[in-house]
């Protein structure tokens, strides 16, 4: 019973629709009138409605809306799509224009110091590509393609169900429109091969782990003329013994003995560029952070060079010999203090804390 009522409005709602017969009111009131019909018939609360208190009941229970499109818009939208479509051939022609083809994707590995100054790297990538022996057309070079008996060339096929004629992609030819009698031996009739490219990939200074860097037109073949896709090369960087990165900046650790602190010293030390020397001030701390200015990476925003952060940690002496712990104990005999001046201090500080 549901399926007869749509079978109706669907029939009478095609004959009448405003699109086919524009400016005629009469075939506009017939469309409404199905419309409301087809409302009422197939929503079972409002058809008892109808029934016990007829049109009036209905605008009762609708608030006085009457009735509106809003219950039968998807049916009627998907009825139209296939009518048309199968029309005026838009899917098939959908399906026939240029379109650009697959990006693809790769992963790169490459060193700390090559992050820093830029590198370029030979990328070995296999993709889809036009063949060259029958240009993309997937038959025999010499031989003709000929038209699908099945759609006659339209690549797609009438289902018809009562009134109305439904447009779907021919089982034969896959939607071609086309059949290939001799395929091409290169590419047996696909109109495409894989190939195995070295591709040239510049890395510019001052990438870092997961940038992906875009190559235009390196991806695959399009498809009916069109353009190719992209390949995106994803950046991984591997970890450096000395150097850490925050930013642009990179993190040296640099250990110093405790005499080169207390008395000061000239060191040597690594930079991504080579070795540099660095003056360290008496009295220097554990932890105390001299900067190398432009020693960093290069911005990719083109801000110009981060900087290098040398970070210094003073190394307490192990395995002392008895000469070495005898001097130790001058020291601290002659300082007058039996712990290190920091701690001292510290401890003053807590006594006051805990004594007020």
């Amino acid at each position: 019973m549901a399926e007869d009522i749509k079978k109706a409005y669907r029939k009478s709602a095609l004959a009448h629709h405003p699109d086919r017969n524009p400016g005629d009111k009469k075939a506009e009131e017939k469309f409404k009138e199905a419309t409301e019909a087809y409302q009422v018939l197939s929503d079972p609360e409002k058809r008892q409605i109808y029934d016990q208190y007829g049109h009036a009941g209905l605008d009762s229970a609708l608030g006085g809306s009457g009735f509106s499109s809003a219950g039968f818009g998807d049916i009627f939208e998907n009825i139209f799509e296939d009518f048309f479509s199968a029309a005026t051939g838009s899917s098939s022609r959908r399906r026939n224009r240029p379109q650009k083809g697959s990006d693809l994707a790769v992963a790169v590995e490459i060193s700390f110091q090559e992050a820093a100054f830029g590198v370029e790297k030979t990328l070995d990538i296999k993709r889809e590509e036009t063949c060259s022996t029958c240009k993309g057309e997937g038959n025999k070079p010499g031989t003709e393609r000929r038209a699908c008996a099945t759609c006659h060339g339209s690549g797609q096929v009438m289902a018809s169900s009562g009134f109305f004629s439904v447009s779907r992609t021919c089982p034969k030819c896959h939607g071609q429109g086309m059949m290939i009698d001799h395929p091409c031996i290169s590419c047996h009739g696909s109109g495409r091969i894989v190939v195995s490219r070295k591709i040239q990939a510049r890395v510019p200074g001052g990438v870092d782990t997961g940038l992906r860097l875009r190559m235009p037109d390196e991806g695959e073949a399009g498809y009916h003329g069109g353009g190719r896709g992209d390949l995106y090369v994803e950046i991984h960087v591997k970890p450096h013994e000395i150097f850490n990165r925050e930013g642009d900046n990179i993190i040296c650790e640099v250990p110093i003995s405790m005499v080169q602190a207390a008395l000061g010293t000239e060191i040597e030390v690594p930079t991504l560029a080579g070795t540099t020397h660095l003056k360290i001030p008496a009295s220097t701390q554990n932890g105390k952070i001299f900067k190398l200015k432009g020693k960093g990476f290069p911005s990719l925003r083109g801000h110009g060079l981060g900087d290098e952060e040398v970070r210094i940690a003073v190394e307490t002496p192990t395995h002392l010999s008895d000469k070495q712990i005898e001097l130790l104990k001058q020291f601290a005999a002659v300082s007058g203090e039996t712990v290190n001046p920091v701690t001292y201090s510290f401890m003053n500080k807590v006594k006051k804390l805990f004594s007020s």
